[in-house]
């Protein structure tokens, strides 16, 4: 477990199942079409919306039901932790993990976070201007001009247009720190895979590490 280059035929472990390993490239995927279409079309951007979210719960309850390395107790540590390995990452002296080590843990519970925010703010944005998706009748419905011919009629709608704007900046914001986070991420997995000699994107794929 020191980062040394293991035989050819060392015989290798799982460690990543199958729920974690397909959620984790249906994020990437759902992710990547839903920040490059910005809501148009609308129906590609909000159904990848739902499919982010819907993995997005799945995960966080497999990360206390599922098996050892799926669990957030295998890897969520305190910010000691995590500041030593990515010390030891930059000197290439740190230990390697079989699951996430303790910066990828941090890394991993600060996106769900993110994507959680982001998707909620956007289904919350979505009921605010059309009056519909999962938060239709829970978040009011910003009225048309059409509907604003009162004082009363008028001070409501320019409230909740508030509430629309801030719904939407909210949703904006969290995107752009979801990708701040996802690109740290893929510079970490880079560095990590060169200091510990594995290639950690493909063993994303087959599930199976060195032991």
């Amino acid at each position: 477990m020191d980062g040394k280059a293991s035989p050819p035929n060392m015989e290798k472990i799982t460690v990543w199942d199958p729920i974690v390993r397909i959620g984790h490239w249906i994020l990437v995927i759902a992710f990547t079409i839903a920040y490059l279409t910005e809501g148009e079309p609308e129906w590609l951007h909000t159904w990848a919306g739902y499919s982010i979210a819907t993995v997005v719960v799945i995960r966080v309850l497999w990360g206390f039901v599922g098996p050892k390395h799926a669990r957030f107790s295998d890897f969520v540590t305190g910010p000691s932790a995590v500041f030593a390995y990515l010390r030891g990452l930059i000197a290439r002296k740190s230990r390697r993990y079989i699951g996430h080590s303790p910066a990828g843990g941090a890394m991993t519970v600060a996106i769900l976070v993110m994507l959680a925010v982001t998707t909620f703010s956007g289904m919350a944005n979505f009921a605010a201007k059309d009056g519909e998706g999962p938060l239709a009748g829970i978040i009011s419905q910003t009225p048309t001009n059409r509907e604003r011919h009162s004082s009363e009629d008028r001070n409501n709608g320019a409230e909740r247009k508030r509430e629309d704007d801030f719904w939407e900046e909210i949703h904006e914001v969290s995107a752009n720190l979801t990708l701040v986070l996802i690109l740290f991420h893929l510079g970490g997995v880079a560095l990590a895979s060169f200091v510990h000699k594995e290639n950690l994107p493909r063993s994303m794929v087959t599930g199976k590490k060195r032991p």
